[in-house]
């Protein structure tokens, strides 16, 4: 079982229209709305891949109970959200059919008591020592501590279930010095952390600030491992058009499956950047082409960096 933690949960809503314009009306050709942040993205891809995964973080109002109804319908995930008063955030996502491309409009969250806080602790400390890993995954709602990542890391490790952390900004600098297994940052986000542009640079200053290993996300250019065995970088063989939302949450999810498969890093960094790929292809973030993932996996390239 893999727990992930999402303690900013969504419902993501896309629109996909022909063509976006600033300042026109524009008629939506297709409307979609799923369970969003980025630890259910993840754990539905994990269920979709055949693993069982628990799902935890808050929920609130009339959008959490739209989240959580659509949760039930995932074979092999089980709802542990602890619930709030405050109302569950919707992040929209426009579509632009002629270009590709995706614009994103993400709202707060809710506000998070202080008593609320405590009760998901409680709950979480409850859940990590039947679970085999835990993913720590996404953005901190209003109220939750700077340092809540750090905190939920030593309780897994307390407990010797392996961590992996995938957020930004100050959650993540206090994050990584708490020595997750796994730091799993795209490029601007470890930049924002070490100072540099560099990506291998900036991996290793990650490492030497507290993570084990270190997985960089680096878009069409695949992802940059730094690990205790070693280095390398895995490249998609062909640029995805298509969406980009929940790609760099996919690749958690085949990291995830790699660790409880105990692959070699190579293979794991192959499933990883196939399962991307192939979420790229998918019009919403959680959901990907089987297909495509299955063809992309012979064709990864994996080199030492």
């Amino acid at each position: 079982m893999i727990l992930t933690v999402t303690l900013n949960t969504a419902l993501d809503i896309s629109y996909r229209v022909r063509s976006l314009r600033p300042h026109t009306s524009h008629r939506v050709t297709e409307v979609t709305e799923r369970p969003g942040g980025k630890g259910l993205n993840v754990a539905r891809v994990l269920a979709a891949l055949g693993h069982e995964v628990t799902v935890t973080g808050f929920t609130g109002g009339a959008t959490g109970r739209m989240v959580q109804d659509r949760l039930t319908a995932v074979p092999g995930l089980v709802d542990a959200l602890v619930p709030v008063t405050g109302p569950t955030r919707r992040t929209i996502a426009v579509v632009d059919d002629q270009s590709g491309d995706t614009t994103q409009l993400n709202e707060p969250g809710p506000t998070v008591t202080s008593a609320e806080w405590s009760a998901f602790q409680e709950a979480y400390a409850d859940l990590v020592p039947s679970v085999s890993a835990v993913a720590l995954c996404g953005s901190l709602p209003p109220g939750v501590p700077v340092g809540a990542y750090a905190g939920l890391i030593r309780t897994a490790k307390a407990a010797g279930v392996p961590v992996l952390l995938d957020t930004s900004g100050e959650a993540l600098r206090r994050g990584v010095a708490a020595r997750p297994d796994i730091l799993k940052p795209n490029a601007d986000e470890l930049s924002e952390l070490t100072g540099s542009h560099e990506p291998l640079r900036a991996a290793q200053d990650a490492r030497r600030r507290g993570a084990l290993t270190v997985v960089a996300s680096l878009g069409t250019r695949g992802l940059l491992a730094l690990t205790p065995e070693g280095r390398w970088h895995a490249v998609p063989p062909a640029l995805e058009h298509g969406n980009p939302t929940g790609a760099g949450d996919a690749a958690v999810a085949g990291l995830l499956t790699g660790l409880l498969d105990q692959l070699p890093w190579p293979d794991r960094l192959t499933r990883a950047v196939a399962l991307a790929a192939a979420t790229v292809r998918s019009p919403t973030a959680g959901d990907f082409d089987r297909a495509a993932y299955e063809k992309l996996l012979a064709g990864v390239s994996v080199t030492a960096a």
